[in-house]
């Protein structure tokens, strides 16, 4: 992943969850290989390994307790769990609401390799913003927003399983850059 944190370690786990317990989900297999290509239940969550940053001092920062890596107070792994199958169910509603189209341009935006991280990221943040418009719905838009980039992640990872780790990743960062502090405020 190109810019990792700490604070993108709420929307690894919450995607990383929602993709877990989503109904239709083709890929569980490529799902559970990214524990091993970075992304990394340990005891309390999950975390990406180079998320924990090596200090001065040779020690690494804050987020480690006894060696072993742990949520943040705030942060409970089961609240986690709770929140991603609400959103799943959610996201089966808006599932049949999604256009193939939408989706195969997506796709095809992530085969692209000439594209970076960052333009990536804005075509899903406009897929995103577009089908927020045209779906209706009487929940919030944050929440719209968040279910939609969830599901279009599934559809893109279900279309093309190989993709999984480059859309894994771009979504993280646009639910971090777009909506971070309404998980935040969701999760606590």
């Amino acid at each position: 992943m190109e810019q990792i944190n700490g604070s993108v370690r709420m929307e690894c786990a919450l995607l990383y969850t929602f993709l877990e317990v989503s109904s239709d989900c083709k890929f569980k297999e490529e799902l559970h290989s990214l524990q091993h290509q970075g992304i990394v239940p340990l005891k309390g969550g999950y975390c990406f390994d180079d998320e924990v940053e090596l200090q001065t001092d040779g020690n690494r920062s804050g987020h480690l307790q006894n060696g072993e890596l742990v949520f943040d107070p705030e942060v409970n792994e089961e609240v986690v769990r709770i929140i991603a199958a609400q959103l799943a169910e959610i996201g089966d509603q808006f599932d049949k609401e999604i256009k193939a189209r939408v989706v195969n341009d997506l796709v095809q935006h992530f085969l692209n390799e000439n594209l970076s991280g960052e333009e990536i990221t804005q075509h899903m943040s406009a897929a995103v913003e577009g089908l927020a418009r045209a779906i209706p719905s009487d929940m919030e838009q944050e929440k719209a927003m968040l279910v939609l980039a969830m599901v279009l992640t599934k559809k893109i990872a279900n279309t093309m399983p190989s993709l999984l780790q480059r859309v894994f990743n771009t979504t993280v960062n646009y639910i971090s850059q777009q909506l971070h502090n309404y998980i935040v405020r969701m999760l606590r």
